[in-house]
Protein backbone atom coordinates (compact mmCIF):
# COMPACT_ATOMS: atom_id res chain seq x y z
CA UNK A 1 0.00 0.00 0.00
CA UNK A 2 1.62 3.44 -1.31
CA UNK A 3 0.10 6.96 0.13
CA UNK A 4 0.46 9.31 -2.25
CA UNK A 5 0.87 13.45 -2.10
CA UNK A 6 -2.62 13.50 -2.81
CA UNK A 7 -5.03 14.33 -0.54
CA UNK A 8 -3.98 11.51 1.99
CA UNK A 9 -4.79 9.24 -1.38
CA UNK A 10 -3.32 5.50 -0.88
CA UNK A 11 -3.28 3.92 -3.55
CA UNK A 12 -3.47 0.38 -4.83
CA UNK A 13 -5.49 -1.10 -1.31
CA UNK A 14 -7.70 -3.36 -3.01
CA UNK A 15 -10.62 -1.95 -1.39
CA UNK A 16 -14.17 -1.03 -2.21
CA UNK A 17 -15.40 2.85 -1.42
CA UNK A 18 -17.47 1.83 1.67
CA UNK A 19 -20.51 4.20 0.49
CA UNK A 20 -23.42 1.43 -0.25
CA UNK A 21 -23.78 2.61 -3.77
CA UNK A 22 -20.67 2.87 -5.19
CA UNK A 23 -18.16 0.54 -6.45
CA UNK A 24 -15.17 3.19 -6.93
CA UNK A 25 -11.77 1.93 -5.32
CA UNK A 26 -11.49 3.49 -1.81
CA UNK A 27 -8.27 4.86 -0.93
CA UNK A 28 -9.14 7.82 1.69
CA UNK A 29 -9.64 6.76 4.70
CA UNK A 30 -12.29 8.46 7.41
CA UNK A 31 -13.02 7.62 11.07
CA UNK A 32 -15.60 4.92 11.32
CA UNK A 33 -17.48 7.14 14.05
CA UNK A 34 -17.14 7.35 17.59
CA UNK A 35 -19.54 3.80 18.86
CA UNK A 36 -16.25 1.93 18.82
CA UNK A 37 -15.37 1.84 22.64
CA UNK A 38 -12.09 4.15 22.55
CA UNK A 39 -11.60 7.53 21.97
CA UNK A 40 -10.29 8.15 18.50
CA UNK A 41 -11.92 7.12 15.13
CA UNK A 42 -12.39 3.57 15.67
CA UNK A 43 -12.30 1.37 12.65
CA UNK A 44 -12.12 3.15 9.56
CA UNK A 45 -13.58 3.27 6.90
CA UNK A 46 -12.08 3.31 3.01
CA UNK A 47 -14.12 6.00 0.77
CA UNK A 48 -13.19 6.98 -3.12
CA UNK A 49 -12.24 11.14 -3.06
CA UNK A 50 -16.10 12.45 -3.77
CA UNK A 51 -17.32 10.31 -1.22
CA UNK A 52 -14.70 11.47 1.53
CA UNK A 53 -15.31 15.17 0.66
CA UNK A 54 -18.81 14.56 0.97
CA UNK A 55 -17.71 12.77 4.29
CA UNK A 56 -15.62 15.68 5.19
CA UNK A 57 -18.03 18.43 4.90
CA UNK A 58 -20.48 16.25 6.84
CA UNK A 59 -18.39 15.27 9.85
CA UNK A 60 -19.35 16.56 12.78
CA UNK A 61 -16.17 16.27 15.36
CA UNK A 62 -18.65 17.77 18.38
CA UNK A 63 -21.14 15.60 18.37
CA UNK A 64 -22.72 13.98 21.21
CA UNK A 65 -20.70 16.45 23.21
CA UNK A 66 -22.62 18.95 25.61
CA UNK A 67 -22.18 22.71 25.71
CA UNK A 68 -19.07 22.44 28.62
CA UNK A 69 -16.97 19.89 26.65
CA UNK A 70 -17.44 21.69 23.01
CA UNK A 71 -15.65 24.87 25.24
CA UNK A 72 -13.28 22.70 27.21
CA UNK A 73 -12.07 21.22 23.86
CA UNK A 74 -11.86 24.64 21.81
CA UNK A 75 -9.68 26.38 24.74
CA UNK A 76 -6.22 27.54 23.64
CA UNK A 77 -4.62 25.24 26.29
CA UNK A 78 -7.08 22.06 25.39
CA UNK A 79 -4.44 20.10 25.29
CA UNK A 80 -2.28 21.00 28.12
CA UNK A 81 -4.40 20.51 30.97
CA UNK A 82 -3.86 16.92 31.36
CA UNK A 83 -0.29 15.37 32.88
CA UNK A 84 1.67 12.45 31.02
CA UNK A 85 1.29 9.20 33.37
CA UNK A 86 5.21 9.22 33.43
CA UNK A 87 5.73 12.96 35.19
CA UNK A 88 2.25 12.69 37.68
CA UNK A 89 3.82 12.89 41.21
CA UNK A 90 2.13 9.95 41.52
CA UNK A 91 4.45 8.24 39.24
CA UNK A 92 5.51 4.73 39.80
CA UNK A 93 2.37 4.06 42.42
CA UNK A 94 -0.82 1.88 40.95
CA UNK A 95 1.26 0.47 38.59
CA UNK A 96 2.07 3.79 36.61
CA UNK A 97 5.36 3.80 35.32
CA UNK A 98 8.31 6.57 36.51
CA UNK A 99 9.97 8.17 34.17
CA UNK A 100 13.37 6.30 35.54
CA UNK A 101 12.13 3.26 34.87
CA UNK A 102 12.56 3.69 31.46
CA UNK A 103 15.56 1.42 29.88
CA UNK A 104 18.66 3.80 28.67
CA UNK A 105 21.27 1.06 27.76
CA UNK A 106 23.64 3.36 25.46
CA UNK A 107 23.25 5.91 28.20
CA UNK A 108 22.36 8.77 25.78
CA UNK A 109 19.59 10.41 27.71
CA UNK A 110 21.97 10.87 30.80
CA UNK A 111 25.31 11.48 28.62
CA UNK A 112 23.32 14.30 26.76
CA UNK A 113 22.56 15.80 30.40
CA UNK A 114 25.80 15.42 31.80
CA UNK A 115 27.57 17.09 28.85
CA UNK A 116 24.90 20.27 29.46
CA UNK A 117 26.24 19.95 33.29
CA UNK A 118 29.71 20.05 32.58
CA UNK A 119 29.63 22.83 30.29
CA UNK A 120 27.28 24.82 32.57
CA UNK A 121 30.56 23.88 35.05
CA UNK A 122 33.19 24.96 33.23
CA UNK A 123 31.04 28.35 32.23
CA UNK A 124 30.74 28.93 35.85
CA UNK A 125 34.15 28.47 36.81
CA UNK A 126 35.10 30.61 33.77
CA UNK A 127 33.13 33.17 35.19
CA UNK A 128 33.87 33.04 38.57
CA UNK A 129 37.54 33.53 37.51
CA UNK A 130 36.27 36.72 38.09
CA UNK A 131 37.67 38.28 34.91
CA UNK A 132 35.05 37.05 32.69
CA UNK A 133 31.76 38.06 32.42
CA UNK A 134 29.12 34.97 31.85
CA UNK A 135 28.89 36.06 27.94
CA UNK A 136 32.74 35.91 27.61
CA UNK A 137 32.69 32.60 29.40
CA UNK A 138 30.46 31.00 26.93
CA UNK A 139 32.58 32.54 23.84
CA UNK A 140 35.49 31.13 25.28
CA UNK A 141 33.48 27.70 25.49
CA UNK A 142 32.31 28.02 21.93
CA UNK A 143 35.88 28.51 20.67
CA UNK A 144 37.28 25.54 22.88
CA UNK A 145 39.40 27.77 25.14
CA UNK A 146 39.69 28.36 28.93
CA UNK A 147 41.14 30.60 31.32
CA UNK A 148 44.39 30.70 30.80
CA UNK A 149 44.15 32.61 26.97
CA UNK A 150 46.14 35.45 25.50
CA UNK A 151 45.48 37.39 22.46
CA UNK A 152 47.74 35.41 20.43
CA UNK A 153 46.60 31.92 21.32
CA UNK A 154 42.55 33.60 21.02
CA UNK A 155 43.68 34.98 16.91
CA UNK A 156 45.64 31.54 16.53
CA UNK A 157 42.59 29.45 17.26
CA UNK A 158 40.08 31.61 15.48
CA UNK A 159 42.36 31.06 12.12
CA UNK A 160 41.93 27.15 12.74
CA UNK A 161 38.47 27.13 13.29
CA UNK A 162 37.54 29.64 10.52
CA UNK A 163 39.86 27.01 8.15
CA UNK A 164 37.87 24.07 9.93
CA UNK A 165 34.10 25.35 9.08
CA UNK A 166 34.68 27.93 6.32
CA UNK A 167 32.51 26.59 3.20
CA UNK A 168 35.53 27.74 0.93
CA UNK A 169 37.84 26.31 2.97
CA UNK A 170 36.68 22.39 3.06
CA UNK A 171 35.01 21.58 -0.47
CA UNK A 172 32.01 23.86 -0.16
CA UNK A 173 30.19 21.90 2.64
CA UNK A 174 27.67 24.22 4.19
CA UNK A 175 26.49 22.18 6.90
CA UNK A 176 28.59 23.92 9.58
CA UNK A 177 28.00 27.61 8.74
CA UNK A 178 25.71 28.51 11.70
CA UNK A 179 28.45 26.60 14.14
CA UNK A 180 31.22 29.22 11.77
CA UNK A 181 28.81 31.96 12.60
CA UNK A 182 29.27 31.22 15.94
CA UNK A 183 32.66 30.94 16.33
CA UNK A 184 32.66 34.48 14.54
CA UNK A 185 30.71 36.53 17.43
CA UNK A 186 32.47 34.76 20.03
CA UNK A 187 35.89 35.70 18.37
CA UNK A 188 34.37 39.51 18.09
CA UNK A 189 33.90 39.34 21.86
CA UNK A 190 36.52 38.09 22.46
CA UNK A 191 39.06 40.13 21.05
CA UNK A 192 37.32 43.60 22.46
CA UNK A 193 37.91 41.86 26.22
CA UNK A 194 39.90 43.50 28.54
CA UNK A 195 40.53 40.25 30.55
CA UNK A 196 42.75 38.99 27.84
CA UNK A 197 46.09 40.46 27.43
Amino acid sequence: MRQTRFHGRYEDTGRVCAHPTCEEAGEFRAPGGRGHGFDGPGEWQWLCLDHVREFNAGYDWFEGMSAEEIYHAQAPGAGWRTEQPAYRPTAGVDGMPRWADYDDPLDAISARAAGIRSRARREAEMAMDGRFSREEAEALETMGLGTNIDRQRLRRRYSELVRRYHPDRNGGDRRHEARLGRVVEAYQLLRKSRAIV
